[in-house]
């Protein structure tokens, strides 16, 4: 028989020495009873609650939920606080913060008791973030997502959270929208606690953590107002105490089978092109070889089965009352790896085989689907060396394949201080260029890629354009924009050397993005090139710039990938 594994809180409980007493002894001023600190498993609720972070406004109280679950399944409970990235608020871009973030995780796993982890998250970088710093720990863990808004409802038109947005210009100065008008939308859209409706990327992200097996089968599409979201918490609570027993930890989960099912689930669900970052990021930290080119072997021949905005008409709680993701992944069995391991112990294809579809307007089936390739498509050419993504079920078709003159911009200042010039060259044909919005060079690659159209052309009724930037854009987003150009042009990729009429040409289907200059031209301009003075000379914003790898390899900061971190547990007293 062989010998059960001690419980890693034992290490601080179990003592009879001095330290032992210190670490209970402290403890006790909360009231806890003996039977705390003998042997019962220790798990963490790592909330990322914030009245700054409103997506994540409800965790608070969902941590008390998952506390009664740990509790009913024989656990001790202990919740702390990480970093919040509150992707509506913060400046310069959350995505800057997305790794501090994770080893805030990562260490605040690291150095306390803790057997097991339970991740409450929600908006968009509050997930990849604390998945990949619990990854460098590999403890048992599951994910608690945070849940999407209720439909958002504005005189009788469904308005979807993140979707809106980016209709605020064209409501404006084509549709005659007042000031007032849009108070009454900002309340409409947003009427429920839980973050965008839409499937952007906050709901991408809870997609991919349950398609990755990390949380309870069902619970990523359920609406955070609904009363079983409470349930499913509670459950997880229960779960994560008995994974402890099992010793389920991330690696055992998180295997080469588990990513691809991810990629293939965020193409038939019109995912975020932001999950190819995140999910590459965690990858790395548990040490799984994932490539940009996996993301187009494996995803971009899937059927788009959900009709969801921004790459269909519905939101997130249309889909969840049709059966939510369980009857994506029931359907997408013949491409799925079936015998992958979900936090429940089960394989994924248990977990699925009752799920029922109530409404095949919005969710469709492999032999009917909404679209018959919709997966992330990476792109490859001397503009984009070592590749870049669009998204074609969020494109125009007209635009898939394109040829057009450059219209460029240096910055995001640049183009907010020419965009409306009325006497900017720029027609409908041409293609925008958005410069020093990648990795290094915002810093911190912001949501910028589908940057407005200039105001002369929205009036004359365009609704679409070729982008091409090194950043990213919302998931909530639609447009034929081509994103991740890598590499970025701060650090002098072909992007940098891009001049205005320079033609430029698109083809999705041949997967190329191409710079129409001879070789000897773009070799004098690389010549002629300088790089940009860094922006910041200390703090956490020098060490990103100094050590984020590019796009093409999550943006992930070079001295956290490779597997699991260092143990590092002494106890110094």
């Amino acid at each position: 028989m062989a010998k059960k594994k001690p419980l890693r809180s034992s290490e601080w409980f179990g003592g009879k020495d001095k330290m032992g007493f210190v670490h209970r002894s402290w403890l006790r001023n909360q009231g806890y009873p003996d039977d705390y600190f003998k042997g019962k498993p220790v798990i963490g609720i790592c909330n990322t609650w914030s009245d700054l972070t409103p997506c994540n406004g409800h965790l608070r109280d969902f941590a008390e939920v998952v506390k009664r679950g740990i509790l009913e399944a024989g656990g001790v409970p202990f919740e702390f606080p990480v970093m919040s990235l509150g992707e509506t608020l913060m400046r310069p871009t959350t995505m800057l913060f997305r790794n501090l973030a994770s080893m805030d995780t990562e260490e605040s796993i690291r150095a306390n008791p803790l057997d097991g982890i339970v991740l409450l998250t929600g908006c968009d970088k509050t997930t990849p973030s604390t998945i990949m710093g619990a990854c460098s720990v590999d403890l048992p863990t599951i994910v608690v997502p945070g849940g999407p808004m209720l439909s958002g409802r504005f005189r009788g038109v469904k308005i979807g959270s993140g979707s809106m947005n980016w209709m605020i210009k064209e409501k404006r100065k084509k549709d005659g929208y007042t000031e007032e008008d849009f108070t009454e939308a900002e309340v409409c859209v947003a009427r429920s606690i839980g973050h965008c409706n839409t499937m952007g990327t906050a709901s991408t992200m809870a997609t991919m953590a349950e398609a990755l097996g990390l949380t309870l089968p069902g619970f990523s599409s359920i609406p955070a107002a609904d009363s079983r979201k409470k349930l499913f918490a509670q459950l997880s609570g229960r779960r994560i105490v008995e994974m402890v027993k099992e010793d389920l930890k991330l690696s055992k989960i998180l295997t080469r089978n588990a990513f691809e099912n991810a990629i293939i689930t965020n193409a038939a669900v019109g995912g975020s092109t932001n999950l190819i970052i995140h999910l590459t990021a965690i990858a790395g930290r548990i040490g799984v070889d994932l490539t940009l080119d996996d993301f187009d072997i494996l995803g971009s021949k899937v059927p788009l089965l959900v009709n969801l905005k921004p790459s269909g008409d519905h939101l997130m709680e249309d889909f969840f009352y049709a059966g939510g993701l369980p009857v994506v992944l029931k359907e997408l069995k013949p491409m799925l790896r079936n015998n992958a391991v979900t936090v429940n112990g089960k394989r994924l294809v248990e977990n699925y085989a009752d799920a029922v579809c109530y409404d095949h307007n919005v969710i469709f089936t492999l032999e009917k689907p909404l679209q018959k390739e919709a997966g992330i498509a990476v792109l490859k050419g001397n503009l984009c060396e070592n590749g870049a993504v669009i998204k074609p079920s969020a494109a125009s078709k007209h635009l898939m394949t394109h040829k057009g003159k450059a219209v460029v911009f240096e910055s995001m200042e640049d183009y907010h201080e020419r965009i409306d010039d009325p006497d900017l060259d720029i027609d409908k044909n041409s293609v925008i260029v958005l410069k020093g919005v990648g990795p290094k060079g915002y810093p911190g690659m912001p949501e910028v890629g589908n940057v407005d159209l200039p105001e002369k052309l929205i009036l004359q009724g365009v609704t679409d354009m070729v982008r091409i930037s090194d950043g990213r854009m919302s998931g909530t987003a639609a447009g034929t924009v081509v994103l991740h150009v890598s590499p970025e042009s701060t650090i002098g990729g072909t992007l940098a050397l891009v001049q205005n009429g320079d033609l430029i040409e698109l083809n999705v289907e041949k997967r190329t993005l191409n710079l129409l200059i001879t070789d000897e031209e773009l070799s004098l301009r690389k010549a002629a090139w300088r790089a940009p003075k860094p922006l910041a000379d200390r703090g956490y914003v020098k060490l990103y710039i100094d050590h984020v790898q590019q796009a093409d390899k999550g943006a992930d900061l070079d001295f956290l990938t490779g597997g699991s971190g260092s143990k590092v547990e002494r106890d110094l007293h």
